[in-house]
């Protein structure tokens, strides 16, 4: 890849009744610190990352988001995504790493780590990507991954929570968004809305009304954080 790789050191923080705190004390981290690389950035703002696999639906509501109060500095992928064209018409920065040019998933997550910190990001958003992000990635950004799943957590993990929950027969599913571990979708909660499965309903039809829902609690949750922050105690989340 053309790109270069920016190594930056992961901050020690406790799992345990932690707080993981917003801009408020970003502030002052931002101001002490030097950026690793020439890319730009809005004075004192936190910055998020966005990484994304398909169309950029939800990427679209981050920024289209009237009370958004924090930059989104580069939107990711780990393929040539049709969402990456919704960053560049907003003017935000784009990169892809495809896990195919690297050795190993280790060394591919250590690349797409250092490729965001390049832009020296304080919160990443998993916002429809379909790739699961290591140990190795999560030490760079420790409680700090967020990640929206179209079902109601711990029930329906996975790819297919859509359809699995139809097949299931529940009545309601909906949406959660949790902190990110290395497991498939197996972070402590933040979030969750429900959504009612109407008689009559496909993967498409729950799919469409679920992702409605989506739109409006990620921004919601990531305009929290990024200005409070949460605290982690095991696998509750404060915020």
């Amino acid at each position: 890849m053309g790109a270069a790789l920016v190594a930056q050191p992961a901050r020690d923080r406790s799992d345990a009744g932690q707080r993981h705190r917003g801009h408020r004390r970003r502030v002052c981290l931002i101001r002490g610190s030097s950026p690793c690389c020439g890319h730009s950035r809005i004075e004192n703002v936190p910055r998020v990352a966005v990484l994304i696999s398909g169309t950029g639906t939800l990427l679209q509501s981050l920024i289209d988001d009237p009370r958004r109060e924090y930059e989104i500095a580069v939107v990711g992928s780990d393929r040539p995504a049709a969402g990456l064209q919704r960053a560049s018409d907003a003017g935000i920065p784009t990169l892809v790493a495809r896990p195919g040019d690297y050795p190993d998933r280790t060394a591919w997550s250590a690349a797409l780590a250092d490729l965001l910190a390049d832009f020296t990001v304080d919160w990443v958003v998993s916002a429809g990507f379909m790739r699961i992000l290591d140990a190795t990635f999560l030490e760079r950004f420790p409680q700090r991954v967020v990640n929206s799943h179209p079902a109601l957590l711990p029930a329906f993990p996975g790819a297919h929570a859509v359809a699995d929950a139809l097949a299931y027969g529940v009545k309601v599913t909906g949406c959660t968004v949790h902190l990110v571990d290395s497991g498939v979708d197996t972070g402590p909660i933040i979030a969750q809305r429900t959504v009612a499965v109407e008689p009559g309903d496909d993967e498409d039809s729950l799919h469409e009304r679920i992702k409605q829902v989506e739109w409006q609690l990620l921004p919601e949750v990531v305009n929290h954080l990024v200005a409070y922050g949460c605290t982690v105690n095991g696998r509750k989340v404060e915020l």
